[in-house]
């Protein structure tokens, strides 16, 4: 199958282009290079170090004999040289992960929520068009997010995507129909995922094409079995305020002896998943997109959910490591539950990784083995949700 990675290299773009191309699939990346920028912008550096995308699919090719190709443009300004890409490769699956994944990036500032609205949206938008414009019938993958449906303590497992809903015409006859599951996004970059979805439902009931929205929870972990191959493939360890995941932040912390930074109460349950299972589902999206017709397919990319305080105690233990509790920067609620389907891509073959599963450790070997790469002043929270929330900021004694 011909596979363009939009985003390809990225966090979660470039092991899953791996993955892919490791399983027999033609596969280009299409990057704008962005992701690198921001780290400099932010003065910040992954914890692991990574090579170029050119020396990147060098490595992979010298490891496997497999080719991937590299196209750089930025889809969400470019958008007649992707509809000439489109046009030329014909491809037969599009994932797209082309979007400012940070929450906190998104609060930093309104210039910053601006650039996130302009690019995630427009990405989204161009593709589509693009898609409609060249009559290409491609399969779109869109990594979305399980923030779409707050985080609101309901007495219900948060559905794949709809929810059946009944009510009274003006006859007082009932009536039933399914709608997307009401979105009650916490953030810039959620708001994005949420407008995501209603340019999806247009265009696959207005033109026909064929989306599957994952919605994918935290990301724990950072190598997969194709990354491992070689250093030069080493995937992305973010660690800083905006954009390190939680969990692989609770780790570097505890590797270089600073206190594990808890927001809030820690009582937020959130969902997540490991990077090998990411590459995994996204791979059995592609593969069943035959499946994908009519409206969008939307699919809970997760395997299990935590208290945050649960997880930074796991990690202390596991580790050695104080915790210590801060204001939240975010505005949301101190304590919420949080449970979820995700019978689709169990249904597809998905085996879950839980943190149960040892893999810990390896995330654990990353973060001392580059521990000399850490910028401690870059591991605290610098972006406030509004100005009430930045008032109440703290830095932990230590830090």
């Amino acid at each position: 199958m011909r596979i363009f990675v939009l985003g390809g290299d990225g966090f979660c773009g470039w092991p899953s282009a791996l993955h892919l191309s490791a399983h027999g699939h033609d596969v280009t990346i299409v990057d704008s290079g962005v992701r690198r920028r921001i780290d400099t912008e932010l003065g910040v550096r992954s914890l692991t170090p990574i090579r170029t995308l050119d020396e990147r699919v060098a490595a992979w090719r010298k490891a496997t004999g497999k080719t991937i190709g590299t196209v750089e443009m930025d889809i969400a300004l470019d958008y007649e040289d992707l509809t000439e890409l489109l046009s030329a490769e014909r491809p037969d699956s599009i994932v797209h992960f082309a979007e400012q994944r940070s929450a906190p990036y998104s609060m930093k500032s309104p210039a910053h929520k601006r650039y996130t609205i302009d690019n995630n949206v427009n990405a989204t938008h161009n593709l589509m068009d693009a898609l409609v414009e060249t009559g290409v019938d491609a399969h779109v993958v869109h990594l979305g997010s399980m923030g779409v449906y707050g985080y609101e303590s309901v007495p219900v497992d948060l559905p794949e995507g709809y929810l059946t809903v009944s009510y009274p015409d003006r006859t007082g006859t009932m009536r039933s129909r399914e709608i997307l599951y009401p979105t009650n996004p916490g953030s810039v970059y959620h708001l994005t995922k949420s407008l995501d979805q209603l340019v999806f439902q247009f265009y696959a009931r207005n033109d026909g094409v064929r989306v599957t929205d994952l919605h994918q929870g935290i990301v724990w972990g950072t190598q997969t079995d194709e990354t491992t191959l070689d250093e030069a493939l080493i995937n992305r360890f973010d660690y800083d305020g905006d954009y390190g995941t939680v969990l692989n932040r609770f780790l570097v912390e505890a590797t270089i002896g600073y206190p594990l930074t808890v927001y809030g109460s820690g009582g937020q349950t959130r969902a997540f998943i490991n990077i090998r299972n990411t590459v995994q589902c996204i791979r059995l999206a592609v593969e069943s997109g035959d499946e994908v017709s009519g409206r969008p397919r939307v699919m809970n990319q997760v395997t299990e959910t935590h208290r945050i305080a649960d997880l930074a105690d796991l990690v202390a233990r596991v580790v050695g490591a104080q915790v210590v509790h801060l204001s939240n920067p975010r505005a949301e609620a101190d304590v919420n539950e949080l449970s979820a389907v995700n019978d689709h891509l169990l249904a597809l073959g998905l085996d879950p990784i839980l943190l149960e599963s040892g893999l810990l450790a390896e995330s654990v070997d990353i973060a001392h083995k580059y521990a000399d790469r850490v910028d401690k002043e870059r591991i605290p929270a610098s972006s406030y949700w509004n100005r009430e929330r930045e008032a109440k900021s703290e830095v932990p004694a230590g830090g």
